[in-house]
């Protein structure tokens, strides 16, 4: 109870997050040309895993792992509330997946230098989370998840140019790589709230790895 108690702030951060991200995927990024790419939400999504090595750094993985689970179920509540279940599946199992990989990469990096830990977790996390939703979420093998429900064919595997470069993708894939840019731009500027953080994380009593 009281390793519950302290994590709360963590965990209240995260479902503010999550909550954020899910309302502002609905709102395209238009600056730059770029509103058939990205929407919001993909500037405040890496932002969760900075919650997750803070609370890694500071209680140890068994903790950052509850805070993982706290989002995860209001991940896939809000989800369902806002999107398919198609949409609902992807975003569960990428958030899952790709909240867990952080937690146990940054935990083998913890005795590196000080930023190479939550950069390197979250920019692997960050791809498993981006290959995981738009794949399940979007590719036309997975098209099953919608006729299992009832529903259409939602796939964006349609070509595409590529960024202009006139090479043939999938939509999906444009979408995807967009997004995994923007997430590897965020989670570098999150190692300055990290790096601010750290003398006072560092000064807390020895966490618990379970």
């Amino acid at each position: 109870m009281n390793r519950l108690y302290a994590i709360w702030p963590f965990m209240a951060s995260m479902a503010i997050i999550v909550t954020a991200s899910n309302f502002l995927v609905q709102f395209p990024f238009r600056h730059f040309g770029l509103g058939e790419l990205l929407t919001w939400g993909a500037f405040t999504y890496p932002v969760a895993f900075l919650i997750n090595d803070l609370t890694n750094r500071r209680f140890g993985p068994g903790a950052a792992r509850r805070v993982v689970l706290s989002g995860f179920v209001l991940a896939v509540i809000l989800s369902i509330w806002l999107a398919s279940p198609r949409i609902a599946i992807a975003s569960g199992a990428a958030f899952l997946f790709a909240q867990l990989l952080d937690v146990a990469v940054f935990d083998r990096l913890r005795g590196s230098a000080w930023w190479r830990a939550p950069l390197i977790s979250t920019l692997i996390g960050s791809m498993l989370d981006t290959v995981l939703f738009f794949s399940l979420a979007f590719a036309a093998r997975f098209a099953f998840l919608d006729t299992a429900f009832g529903l259409e064919d939602a796939s964006l595997a349609f070509p595409v140019s590529l960024f202009g470069t006139g090479i043939e993708a999938p939509l999906w894939l444009s979408l995807a790589l967009g997004d995994f840019a923007v997430k590897l731009l965020i989670g570098f500027a999150m190692l300055a709230p990290y790096g601010a953080l750290l003398t006072f994380l560092r000064a807390k009593p020895a966490y618990n790895r379970g």
